[in-house]
């Protein structure tokens, strides 16, 4: 795999305190070493001079820790914006809904997207399909995305290992290609 820098946008979906905190209180989640691989991940996209777009989630309900106002909305240390990296906001679980994502890419030739962050199964699952359906090239991280255990619709909890690789089954092939922060860099190379 070989990947232009000029045309290659690594996407960091969410990497906010929020699911720190949600860690920290508690709950259980998977890909420990996912920050680190995202710190990596950004560290050689500058390297390289290839594009770098921060998604932020604003969430509309006070209580949320992704509400602009809670310490929870603040960017994890692993994934902070430098100037002229451009920080998109969003309300909802596409980071194509509600920015100008899509005529950002369109507008600048980026034609392959690396997506990275939290959750696995929400922000990054739904704008990844939808960076398949407008006919982007999708590269999902599996080594940089992260969830957490989940109630399922009876009542048993489903481990966040299970969502993950259930949700990289339903991705690849149709909506991405399944990759390592690993192949990604030397892709880039």
């Amino acid at each position: 795999m070989r990947l232009a820098p000029a045309a290659t946008a690594l996407l960091l979906i969410d990497v906010q305190e929020a699911f720190a905190e949600r860690a920290a209180a508690g709950e259980r989640r998977n890909t420990p070493q996912a920050e680190a691989r995202i710190a990596a991940l950004l560290a050689a996209f500058r390297a390289a001079g290839a594009p770098v777009i921060h998604i932020r989630h604003a969430s509309t309900n006070p209580a949320s820790r992704l509400a602009p106002e809670k310490p929870g909305y603040a960017v994890m240390a692993c994934a902070r914006e430098e100037a002229g990296e451009p920080v998109l906001v969003k309300s909802v679980n596409s980071a194509f809904i509600g920015t100008d994502l899509e005529a950002r890419l369109r507008a600048t030739g980026v034609g392959s997207l690396v997506v990275v962050g939290a959750t696995t199964n929400h922000c990054c699952e739904t704008t990844t399909r939808m960076a398949g359906n407008l006919g982007f090239e999708a590269l999902f991280v599996r080594d940089a995305t992260w969830t957490f255990d989940h109630p399922g619709v009876d009542g048993a909890t489903i481990p966040a290992e299970t969502i993950q690789a259930v949700t990289l089954a339903n991705l690849a092939g149709e909506f991405a290609t399944i990759v390592t922060a690993e192949e990604v860099i030397a892709a880039l190379r």
